[in-house]
């Protein structure tokens, strides 16, 4: 890996770029892919200019790169095609990034889809994804949810008792059983933030193992479902190879005591949760190497067990798409509090970002129209909500700023517009997809009148109605 600055090191961006893809890696590298420095000192991306992206579209504005989505999503492919001999199938977990031209790209790239609602299934529909490539997560799913999903001919998977017994409801006398898999919490602890900790036993997703026969028991008895799979998933940004070498052992006991029951079970799901770099500190192992352990100790496993190769479940998220989209802010005022702090603010934050005020995460910025302009200040970037804490970037690096310079946030593509928010009645911001010097909306930015689309206003309070 090539070795890459400090946060503390004062550099133009012209020289961060050179050091910032770390490898060919996507989720290893700070920037995407195809960044480069473009004409008139600024920052280029997919062939396009940003600043000039930023003139033609507004600000803030997610920059999505097709060709840094693109190799994650075969790096995973081709990964699990030379080091696992079973079948496999790579799923986008969609939660990251759900909308229509996302959907169908990771589509196009030979990809299943990992859906956790009703909305996020019908994106994945309408976007081209076929039905037995997409499986339905959710710990509280809702019978609407679940009749969607039988209706559709996915994959559900099911996550509590409450889900088993909607659908033996819901089927009723219907002809064709519903595929299910069952989520298990492994007990599999890792060291990320504990809001994104899902394979430990205190956990709101899964069975307990503990009722493991008591489940399988429960669904061989039941005619209208078919359970075809396992799954599991222990966490997000995760940077140990360790705790996805555990995980295969614990699955293959789960598939040996399934047999038991005469269960159909030919899938396991190993989940996601490989991390991404946001700054220089973070390591994580790259995408090769994660799948390489996945499936050494999977294939180890099951030859110890004397079973044969399950069908090979993933779904990544963040290491797919977090690296390949930035966001392109404009910088509006400054403030100095003498001896303490020097501020500069954005036209965006917490309701297009919410991951720093939610997780304390942390991002590398550069100042996209002056690339060659070293790093001469040390500001806090803020955010423009009525928030205190609303902070993109805390001590951040960067050239003397000016009102008007666009500031880019990297590796925003992951659970940056989906957890996005209206918050200040702020409209949400476009996004493009940008490829070979062509960018494409994918995204249209709202408007005020988008903001009030839902709003029902009572006649007695309509103004110049009433007393």
């Amino acid at each position: 890996m090539v070795s890459t600055p400090s946060l503390e090191t004062p550099l133009s961006g012209r020289t961060f770029l050179e050091t910032a893809i770390a490898s060919n890696s996507p989720n290893q590298s700070l920037v995407p892919l195809t960044t480069r420095l473009g004409k008139n000192d600024a920052l280029e991306i997919g062939g396009c200019d940003v600043p000039t992206l930023v003139r033609r579209f507004g600000s803030p504005l997610y920059i999505l790169d097709e060709t840094t989505l693109r190799m994650a999503c075969r790096q995973y492919r081709e990964a699990f095609a030379r080091y696992y001999e079973g079948d496999s199938l790579v799923l986008f977990a969609s939660k990251a990034w759900s909308c229509l031209a996302v959907c169908a790209l990771v589509a196009r790239e030979g990809l299943g889809t990992d859906v956790v609602s009703g909305g996020e299934l019908y994106t994945a529909l309408k976007a081209g994804v076929p039905a037995d490539r997409i499986y339905l997560h959710g710990n509280n799913k809702s019978a609407q949810e679940l009749n969607y999903a039988i209706e559709s001919g996915i994959t559900v998977v099911a996550d509590n008792w409450q889900d088993l017994r909607l659908l033996v409801e819901l089927m009723g006398d219907r002809p064709n059983p519903v595929r299910v898999m069952l989520r298990f919490t492994p007990g599999i602890e890792c060291h990320t933030h504990e809001y994104i900790q899902t394979g430990h036993i205190d956990s709101k997703f899964g069975f307990d193992p503990d009722s493991l026969d008591e489940v399988l028991q429960f669904v061989a008895k039941q005619p209208s479902l078919t359970c075809i799979g396992l799954h599991a998933h222990i966490g997000s940004q995760i940077f140990e190879l360790q705790p996805h070498h555990d995980l295969p052992d614990v699955m293959v006991s789960w598939l040996q005591r399934a047999q038991g029951y005469n269960l159909p079970v030919t899938e396991l799901n190993v989940g996601g949760g490989l991390g991404i770099r946001y700054t220089e500190a973070d390591d994580p192992p790259s995408i090769e190497a994660w799948v390489k352990t996945i499936c050494d100790r999977l294939t180890r496993a099951c030859a110890e067990a004397n079973l044969p190769l399950p069908r090979l479940l993933c779904e990544p998220g963040r290491s797919l798409i977090g690296t390949a989209c930035v966001t392109a802010y404009s910088i509006g005022s400054r403030k100095t509090v003498p001896g303490l702090r020097e501020y500069i603010t954005v036209d965006g934050g917490m309701s297009d970002n919410p991951r720093p005020i939610t997780y304390q995460s942390l991002y590398r910025a550069v100042i996209a129209n002056r690339m060659n302009a070293p790093a001469t200040e040390t500001v806090t970037v803020a955010g423009k909500h009525c928030e205190s804490g609303d902070v993109v970037i805390a001590d951040a690096k960067l050239p003397a700023t000016e009102a008007g310079d666009t500031l880019v946030v990297l590796g925003t593509g992951a659970y940056n517009y989906s957890m996005s928010s209206n918050y200040n009645r702020l409209p949400r911001p476009a996004a493009v997809l940008v490829c070979e010097g062509e960018a494409n909306l994918i995204l249209q930015r709202e408007t005020y009148e988008d903001l009030l689309r839902q709003d029902r206003l009572p006649e007695r309070l309509v103004p110049n109605q009433g007393s």
